[in-house]
C-alpha cells in the first residue's frame, strides 16, 4: 500500500488541472478527427450522420486515449520539470 507522501515524491508532477486536461484533449481530438475525416470522409459520406459519428468516435477514442494522451502527459511533465529546474 502506498503512502500518499511517498507517491507524491515518486511523481513530482501534479495531475493536470481541468483546463489543462481540456486543452490536452482538444489538442489530441481535433487533429485526429481531421485526419480521419480526410481519410474516410468519402467512404463514410453515404452513411447517416449518427452512424458516421459512431464510426469516427469508435476509431478516434482509442487513438486519443491510448496513443496521444500518454504522449501529451509526458510532454506536459517534461515542460513542468524543465520549468522547475530553470
Amino acid at each position: 500500500m502506498s503512502n500518499p507522501q511517498t507517491a507524491h515524491r515518486a511523481n513530482p508532477v501534479p495531475p493536470p488541472t481541468k483546463h489543462q486536461l481540456a486543452l490536452m484533449i482538444w489538442v489530441a481530438v481535433f487533429p485526429t478527427l481531421t485526419v480521419l475525416n480526410l481519410l474516410f470522409g468519402d467512404t463514410l459520406a453515404d452513411l447517416p450522420s449518427v452512424l458516421r459519428t459512431f464510426v469516427l468516435a469508435t476509431v478516434a477514442v482509442p487513438i486519443v486515449i491510448y496513443g496521444l494522451m500518454p504522449r501529451l502527459h509526458k510532454i506536459r511533465a517534461h515542460i513542468l520539470m524543465r520549468r522547475a529546474t530553470a
